[in-house]
């Protein structure tokens, strides 16, 4: 957590949002809308494998960053890729005025100018990536920034963002935390040279041949549970052929049948341990999570977990009902 102003006095609140808002390291100019119910703001912060996650639920506002608050940037600047999850956003950036809704990915270059905010109560959420991890030019991003629908990634890199977003903080603590913070990055910067450039010219098919194997990954973690996943389905989504795909695979050392299990049993599990689940007939989640056969799902469980799944929903039970000792 690192505001919460409903702890603070009313007099001290505008002056916290503020500094949360804004330091010498990242200047801009807060102008905040002026209401009945005075300024308000909930902030935290999160680092998964190293990559900063910032979520801001506040009043109106709005924040400029002028080439005056450019030319005092810090020299590690940044690229802010963020999602509108309360409200509406607005921006401005070279001149083009935005909207921005739960359906848009919203990318700023700390070292171009703009105008970012809201009316009345809203909340967004942002990753900060080190400009030397995109390696793209300020105008690249600015270009891609103003045109990130038209791009055939926007939809699958607006999808990983959520999914990031649904428990950052169970995320930070996972030990492939590390792994997931790179390949965002690299779907996030597939997606602005996608933007940026036409398709097919050279630049777009390096970056989409560097980032397949990651965007099969972000592809397979979406759809495990849909029964007909299969090579074939995940070669036609990405536009390559299911040989290409294999190599791919095989040089990454996936296999790609026993990955899809893999996905679908933790799943399994961590449903079957869910208490939001109980209720559930075994058969019915194993339905959920793609298994077709409710045998076949029982003696893949088994393998993998060395109990099945009657046995692992009992003890995950038996554990949620023990009160802690000491």
């Amino acid at each position: 957590m690192l505001l919460d102003t409903s702890a603070l006095p009313p007099a001290e609140r505008l002056e916290a949002f503020r500094h949360g808002m804004t330091n010498d390291s990242v200047p801009n100019h807060i102008v905040h809308e002026k209401t009945s119910e005075g300024v308000h703001a909930r902030m935290e912060l999160w680092s998964v494998g190293g990559l900063p996650m910032f979520s801001t639920y506040n009043s109106g506002f709005e924040a400029h960053r002028t080439p005056a608050h450019i030319r005092r940037q810090r020299s590690n600047p940044v690229v802010s890729v963020s999602l509108q999850h309360r409200g509406t956003g607005r921006a401005e950036v070279a001149g083009q005025r935005m909207l921005l809704g739960p359906d848009n990915v919203c990318v700023f270059h700390e070292l171009s100018p703009r105008v970012y905010g809201w009316s009345g109560d809203g909340g967004s959420q942002a990753m900060v990536f080190d400009v030397e991890r995109i390696g793209l030019p300020v105008e690249t991003v600015v270009r891609a920034s103003l045109r990130l629908r038209a791009s055939p990634l926007h939809d699958l890199v607006l999808r990983h963002l959520r999914d990031m977003w649904r428990d950052p903080g169970r995320l930070a603590r996972d030990p492939g935390a590390t792994a997931l913070a790179g390949a965002t990055a690299d779907l996030v910067r597939a997606l602005l040279v996608s933007a940026a450039h036409d398709p097919g010219t050279p630049v777009v098919r390096s970056v989409m041949d560097e980032t397949l194997l990651t965007r099969v990954t972000a592809h397979v973690r979406r759809h495990h549970t849909d029964p007909g996943l299969c090579a074939e389905s995940i070669a036609a989504a990405h536009g390559v052929s299911v040989r290409h795909l294999y190599q791919v695979l095989r040089e990454a050392e996936v296999s790609l049948e026993q990955w899809i299990i893999s996905e679908r049993l933790a799943t399994a599990r961590r449903m079957l341990a869910s208490p939001d689940h109980a209720g559930l007939a075994i058969g019915v989640v194993a339905a959920r999570c793609g298994f077709s056969s409710p045998s076949h799902f029982t003696r893949r469980f088994r393998s993998a977990y060395g109990l099945s799944p009657r046995e692992w929903r009992q003890q995950a039970k038996q554990k949620a009902s023990t009160p802690p000792t000491g």
